[in-house]
């Protein structure tokens, strides 16, 4: 027990805060992980409502997960590092800045004078959008599987051997996530079920990676897809698509 305190000792807080747990039973639940998935949860509720805010808080939640993913690689604690889930935190804001930006533009553009905060009009996505998404996200996959592995083996963890699925899910779970953010930013439906697609994979496979918070999340959040994806259509079914906004100010 002494050298277990004098460990935690050693620890600056920025380890400490990465590390804080809630013992419940033979688990430990990790504060930071629970924290940045109930955000992330908001956040997807304000996504359903086509709020701008669902953005900068998504970012927050982001910011929060990827030390959780990367806890073991900072020494804060022994738990496995996901590096394809620590990743795509990193893709999610650079996709969300972009969603934030463009989602604000078109409420501007559009819906101006609409009190109840609405951001977009939601809509399909045409038949060559869809093949170049379908496309994206399997290649990727491929390629982001052999990223994965070569990381892996550059400094492999001592505590876990990863089986031959270990790099197959985290790398569809990767490149799934930032088809679905994009599609999310784009306003088109089929955003729902990408992450449908995404849970399928993602809960079994954060519960087997010892990540439960994250694998709940995933549990609650692909009912409320499902529930998000009728919305989203209901709207598509009743509104004028909406105006696309320029990166320009004026055009030639």
């Amino acid at each position: 027990m002494q050298a277990l305190a004098l460990a935690d000792q050693t620890k600056n807080v920025f380890q400490q805060a990465i590390d804080a747990t809630i013992p419940i039973g033979p688990y430990q639940l990790h504060w930071l992980e629970l924290i940045g998935v109930l955000i992330g949860l908001a956040s997807a509720y304000l996504g359903m409502r086509r709020w701008v805010w669902a953005w900068p808080v998504g970012i927050l939640a982001n910011i929060m997960l990827f030390f959780v993913y990367l806890g073991a690689v900072f020494g804060a604690d022994e738990r496995i590092p996901l590096f394809g889930q620590a990743g795509r935190q990193v893709f999610f804001i650079i996709t969300s800045i972009y969603g934030w930006w463009r989602w604000s533009q078109v409420r501007r553009l559009n819906h101006a004078g609409d009190s109840s905060g609405v951001a977009i009009t939601p809509r399909w996505a045409t038949t060559r959008e869809r093949v170049a998404v379908v496309a994206f996200w399997l290649v990727a996959t491929v390629v982001v599987h052999q990223a994965f592995v070569w990381l892996w083996n550059l400094s492999p963890n001592p505590f876990f051997t990863p089986e031959w699925w270990f790099y197959w899910c985290d790398a569809w779970i990767f490149v799934g996530s930032i088809v679905a953010t994009y599609a999310m930013a784009r306003g088109w439906n089929e955003f729902w079920l990408a992450w449908i697609a995404v849970d399928l994979v993602g809960v079994p496979f954060a519960f087997a990676t010892d990540y439960v918070p994250t694998g709940v999340l995933y549990t609650f959040y692909g009912l409320f897809v499902i529930y998000g994806f009728t919305q989203w259509v209901k709207v598509s079914r009743v509104s004028e698509p909406d105006v696309e906004p320029q990166l320009t100010g004026t055009s030639s």
